[in-house]
């Protein structure tokens, strides 16, 4: 196409979207534009993914730029569909509510300190979120700023911003590529044995959930590696743990430590009434984006705190923890984390051991006949 292209939209590829088909990322995040749509732009040649061609089934990696061509208007019709009504501009209150969250600022990034019970996005009945509150912390940039990562609805802490499509690029490609460092503080249920170890256990959905709930999958389910160690406990009563994970799976570090039998406080969601302390603990979840630690384009890194929202605080004091205690720990490294690469190998190969042995039983069942 010669001359300029008026119209044509250019989305960079989020950490919480590696790895997904196209046609998916088209579900979540343009959901008025229909799969036959895109299939039309696929084979017009249309639709491309780093300057290439690419088809709804296509695989597409955070960092990664989307083209996606014009919205379409609308056919004429004898009762045409309502208008969709424009983005109501924030309030004053939303603007200063919004920019109460910021922790961190310069030209590349910002990271907000979120507060529990807003989510990062919208979707069905969600209607305040991070997302919408973006449009009041332009400052003196010259584009709205773009979300590269997520935090579940109900846990609090460290978000980072890019402030550019080139940050929000460098910032996805350093999630996907387990570089950036993200850690987490939370009280859980009792005390684990060991007090510092790995969990690795493969997470899927949950059927039935309509993927709102997730689950231990050793058969189906995507590798997952989360760090822990014990930093106090209470008696046998819960512990103060430090999560870290190292892979990006939708409520990872909830359903692994409800797994090892030591649910997050506060999480009925995965540690059903047994995630719940007595004694003037709050109910709310206690899982909080403590750190983030992140190169940054221009060189250096971004190294961010955020504090403890009011009820966690208050659970610690009434429990006795000394935040001094977390605080003076630095980032452990550890092992290097698997590569993405060896992380699909792990995948492939468990997955073809499982249609074997499925077909083994097959077999089995034909021999009794």
């Amino acid at each position: 196409m010669s001359g300029p292209e008026d119209g044509v939209r250019q989305f960079v590829v989020g950490y919480d979207d590696d790895g997904i088909r196209l046609d998916r990322w088209f579900k979540r995040h343009l959901p008025d534009v229909s799969f036959n749509l895109v299939s039309r732009w696929a084979r017009t040649g249309q639709l491309r993914v780093d300057g290439s061609r690419a088809t709804p089934g296509d695989r597409i990696a955070a960092g990664q730029q989307i083209r996606v061509p014009p919205a379409e208007p609308a056919k004429a019709a004898a009762a045409a569909p309502r208008a969709k009504r424009a983005p109501k501009p924030l309030s004053e209150e939303q603007t200063a509510f919004a920019q109460s969250l910021v922790i961190h600022r310069d030209n590349a990034a910002l990271v907000l300190n979120k507060p529990p019970g807003l989510a990062t996005q919208g979707g069905t009945k969600t209607f305040e979120h991070v997302d919408e509150l973006l449009d009041g912390l332009w400052f003196e940039a010259e584009g709205r700023p773009k979300l590269v990562h997520r935090l579940d609805k109900d846990t609090s802490g460290a978000l980072l911003v890019a402030r550019s499509a080139r940050a929000a690029a460098f910032f996805s490609k350093s999630f996907s590529s387990r570089t950036a460092r993200k850690i987490y503080w939370a009280l859980v249920m009792g005390v684990p044995e060991i007090e510092d170890g790995f969990i690795e256990l493969p997470i899927g959905k949950q059927p039935g959930t309509g993927g709102e709930k997730m689950q231990v999958d050793t058969e189906e389910g995507q590798p997952a590696r989360t760090r822990y160690r014990v930093i106090e406990q209470a008696g046998n009563r819960c512990a103060w743990v430090e999560l870290q994970p190292f892979t990006g799976r939708t409520h990872q570090l909830r359903v692994h430590m409800a797994a090892i039998g030591h649910p997050i406080v506060g999480d009925g969601k995965y540690g059903l009434q047994e995630a719940f302390l007595t004694g003037g603990i709050s109910r709310k979840m206690h899982l909080h984006a403590r750190r983030i630690r992140i190169d940054h384009p221009d060189g250096g890194r971004i190294d961010v705190r955020a504090e403890l929202p009011h009820h966690f605080a208050e659970s610690m004091h009434t429990l006795g923890f000394d935040l001094s205690v977390g605080n003076a720990l630095e980032i452990d490294d550890g092992p290097p984390p698997m590569s993405k690469e060896l992380l699909k190998q792990k995948a492939k190969a468990h997955a073809k051991n499982y249609r074997k042995e499925r077909r083994g039983e097959r077999r089995g069942r034909g021999e009794k006949k």
